[in-house]
């Protein structure tokens, strides 16, 4: 049984990353844990600050949270097909995001965390949000980030981008090893450079690690030479027609250029294609 975190702002991309989740795990058994996090607001005035009673919390914070919340369990019931494998709760917090997030991870034993995110709509806007982004980053937890443009269909090819630098224990790799058993995938190993050299003794040790793990499985390696490591992940996206892009946070150099960086005018993956962050 898996247990599944999908923390819900009450949006439509969260609503999407809902939907995409349960059709993702729609042949596992699963409990899904629907958390709406509220953070609590204080009122200073002059030299005093007032922190809301118990009764003024449950009242306006705790009870509209947990009304939406079943509506949500409704719009799941009315909109999405019925599986007995699934189950879900809900839960309600007022704390920092992130510590909300940590508590519920380790109390419930989560698996996945799965949430959505929106597009950037400016130059100066990064790819990702701020609590997706803390997330990924802070949380150990495998965690899925669906764009707000992204729809589930059958996991067919799967990017993983990586530079070898790094070896992969067989735990981190587990979970993308039966993503692709169970969805008869295909994953394709991209490594891009900005100089076409030879990778060095240690990447080539870390490749044949990764070739002995997936050896049963369908997978190829693809090299790209390009300056910029996004821009490369684009054209590979557009031209293998990939449904999930897969990474392992520890891996630096690739997850900072990926995902964390100004640059997103002309890059379209961050709203199409769902990212799978792996962690050690």
């Amino acid at each position: 049984m898996k247990n599944i975190l999908l923390p819900t702002d009450f949006s439509d991309n969260a609503w999407n990353a809902i939907k995409y989740a349960l059709h993702f795990f729609e042949n596992e058994a699963c409990n899904f844990y629907l958390l709406h996090v509220n953070r609590l607001t204080t009122i200073t005035d002059g030299n005093s600050t007032y922190v809301p009673t118990p009764e003024e919390i449950e009242t306006y914070y705790i009870k509209p949270a947990k009304n939406q919340l079943k509506e949500i369990l409704k719009k799941i019931a009315v909109e999405l097909p019925d599986n007995k494998n699934h189950r879900f709760y809900t839960l309600t917090d007022y704390n920092f995001f992130i510590e909300s997030i940590r508590k519920h991870v380790a109390d419930k034993k989560i698996d996945y965390i799965v949430m959505g995110t929106k597009g950037a709509t400016g130059a100066k806007e990064v790819i990702i949000g701020t609590n997706t982004g803390d997330v990924i980053r802070k949380v150990q937890c495998k965690t899925l980030i669906v764009p707000e443009n992204a729809n589930f269909t059958q996991i067919k090819e799967i990017a993983f981008p990586t530079d070898f630098s790094l070896s992969y224990s067989i735990q981190t790799l587990n979970p993308l090893h039966k993503i692709m058993r169970d969805h008869h995938s295909s994953m394709r190993i991209l490594h891009v450079t900005e100089n076409r050299e030879d990778m060095n003794d240690n990447q080539l040790e870390n490749k044949g690690l990764i070739e002995d793990f997936f050896a049963e499985l369908s997978y190829s390696f693809h090299y790209l030479t390009n300056s910029k490591i996004e821009d490369a992940i684009q054209c590979f996206v557009e031209s293998r027609d990939i449904n999930l892009i897969v990474m392992v946070a520890k891996n630096l150099n690739y997850f900072q250029q990926i995902l964390f960086h100004p640059r997103i005018e002309k890059i379209s993956y961050h709203v199409d294609v769902p990212f799978l962050v792996l962690h050690e």
